[in-house]
C-alpha cells in the first residue's frame, strides 16, 4: 500500500474522521467504502431501469397507454417499495437474503422514478441528475470535512423529520387539492433543501454512528435521500419548463 494511503487510514494520521475517535480508523473507512459501493450500484441500477422504461418503446407506450392494465401496474409499482422494505429491515443483518431484498427494493424504486421520468422532457431529467451529483458529492464532501473538524449533525434528526411530516401532508394536499404549477415548484424546492439535509444527517450517521453491520440500513439511507432529491429537483423543474 502506499505510504499516502496507509497515512489517510492509519490512526495516529490523518485517518480519524473525527476528533477523539475511539474505534479503528480502518475499520470505518472500509464500513464506508462498502456502503458507497452498494449505493453506487444502486444508483446505476435506477439509471439503468429508468432508461429502459422512457427508451424502450413498448414499455413507454404500455405505461403511457394509460389502460386498466397499465394503472394496475402503475399502483403495484407505486406500494411495491413499502412491501419490500418491511422484510428487508426485518433482515438487514442476514446475509444474502438482506442483498437479495435489497436488490428487489431497488428495482422497485427504479421503476417509479423512469416513470416520473416518462411525462418529463429530456432537458429536465438531465438538468435534476447533474444537479442531484453536484448536490451529493458537494454535501458528502462538505459532510466529512466538517466531522474532521468536530462537527457534528446529530441534532438534525427531529428537525428533518417535523420537515418531512410536513412535506408528506403538502403532497397528499396537492393530490387531492392541486395548487397549480407554483405549488409544485415550492414543493420541489423544500422537498430539495429538506432531503440535502437529510444527506447531511445520513453521511454524518455513516461516519460516527452506524455499526459495521447497518450497512443495508447505511445504503438505503444515502440511497433515499438522492432519489427523493433527484425527485424533488425534477418536480420543481418540470413545473418551471417551458
Amino acid at each position: 500500500m502506499a505510504k499516502g494511503s496507509g497515512d489517510l487510514e492509519s490512526g495516529s494520521g490523518g485517518g480519524a474522521l473525527y476528533p477523539y475517535m475511539i474505534e479503528s480508523p480502518q475499520l470505518r473507512w472500509a464500513f464506508i467504502r462498502k456502503v458507497y459501493a452498494i449505493v453506487a450500484f444502486q444508483i446505476l441500477a435506477t439509471a439503468a431501469v429508468a432508461a429502459a422504461v422512457d427508451f424502450v418503446h413498448p414499455v413507454r407506450a404500455f405505461f403511457l397507454s394509460h389502460t386498466p392494465a397499465s394503472l394496475a401496474v402503475l399502483i403495484v409499482i407505486v406500494i411495491s417499495p413499502l412491501l419490500v422494505l418491511l422484510p428487508m429491515v426485518y433482515f438487514r443483518e442476514r446475509h444474502p437474503i438482506n442483498l437479495l431484498l435489497l436488490g428487489l427494493f431497488t428495482i422497485c424504486i427504479s421503476f417509479a422514478v423512469g416513470i416520473a421520468c416518462l411525462t418529463t422532457s429530456g432537458k429536465v431529467v438531465l438538468e435534476a441528475a447533474v444537479l442531484t451529483f453536484v448536490v451529493v458529492v458537494g454535501l458528502t464532501l462538505y459532510t466529512f470535512w466538517a466531522a474532521k473538524r468536530g462537527y457534528d449533525f446529530n441534532f438534525l434528526g427531529p428537525f428533518l423529520s417535523a420537515a418531512l411530516l410536513v412535506l408528506m401532508i403538502y403532497c397528499l394536499i396537492q393530490i387531492f387539492i392541486p395548487l397549480g404549477k407554483i405549488g409544485s415548484t415550492i414543493y420541489g424546492c423544500i422537498a430539495a433543501i429538506v432531503f440535502s439535509g437529510f444527506i447531511i444527517y445520513d453521511t454524518d450517521n455513516l461516519i460516527k454512528r452506524h455499526s459495521y453491520d447497518q450497512y443495508i440500513c447505511a445504503a438505503i439511507s444515502l440511497y433515499l435521500d438522492i432519489i427523493n432529491l433527484f425527485m424533488a429537483l425534477l418536480t420543481a423543474f418540470s413545473a418551471t419548463d417551458s
